[in-house]
């Protein structure tokens, strides 16, 4: 089966990842793996991109592309993957078709994991860190002992700068503004699912898993 993963930041998706690839054996496909592996292996497209990931440039489409290609070749990815963190746009969907075209594939599930932007504020601004030990906490999900302090040493608890409640909506409106044209895309495919990322998290992966063996509820 041919996945793509798609969710906002905070809605769970790296969990949801690592039990969908456990279960049915696929590969996890990230665009960071790729990049890394493809500079490692020093292939002609991975030093391409490393060029342009050394400036702090966006690696450009065609460099991308041309990666993904290469990835959905090998033979592991002959009985399925997890497409993870691409396609991020509309042309990049489209080259992906006819790469899977080329190797006569197709995406047959695109499953967007759901959340309300209020409930992800509320998951990504929780988040609290030992300014002594570097712990993570978070006020919801996992809260100290006692407030402000480090159940293990006592070091005071800080918020990072990028977990304030202004950054956090700004970066969730625009990951929403770029999702949003391509569930567009997957659903008028046909292939798009959306599942309810605010339940618990066994229950979304039970959603998902019905939807994998084929019982769509």
């Amino acid at each position: 089966m041919n996945i793509i993963l798609m969710g906002l930041p905070g809605a769970g998706k790296g969990t949801q990842a690592d039990e969908i690839v456990e279960k049915y054996a696929i590969p996890h496909i990230s665009t960071g793996d790729m990049f890394r592996a493809a500079i490692k292996e020093g292939t002609e497209l991975g030093l391409k991109a490393k060029s342009y990931m050394d400036q702090g440039a966006l690696v450009p489409d065609e460099v991308t592309i041309g990666i993904v290609r290469e990835r959905l070749s090998q033979a592991d990815c002959d009985q399925g993957f997890l497409l993870d963190g691409f396609p991020r746009t509309v042309p990049q969907a489209e080259a992906l078709d006819n790469i899977l075209s080329d190797l006569g594939k197709a995406i047959e599930y695109t499953i967007n994991i759901d959340v309300q932007k209020e409930e992800l504020i509320k998951r990504l601004t929780g988040r609290r860190i030992c300014k002594v030990c570097g712990t993570s906490y978070h006020l919801v999900f996992n809260p100290p002992q006692e407030e402000g302090k480090c159940d293990k040493d006592g070091g005071e608890l800080f918020t990072r700068a990028d977990d304030n409640p202004e950054t956090v909506t700004n970066r969730l409106e625009v990951n929403m503004t770029q999702a949003q044209p391509l569930l567009d895309f997957y659903e008028a495919k046909g292939v798009l699912t959306n599942i309810n990322g605010q339940q618990d998290i066994n229950d979304v992966f039970a959603d998902i898993d019905a939807l994998l063996k084929g019982n769509r509820s």
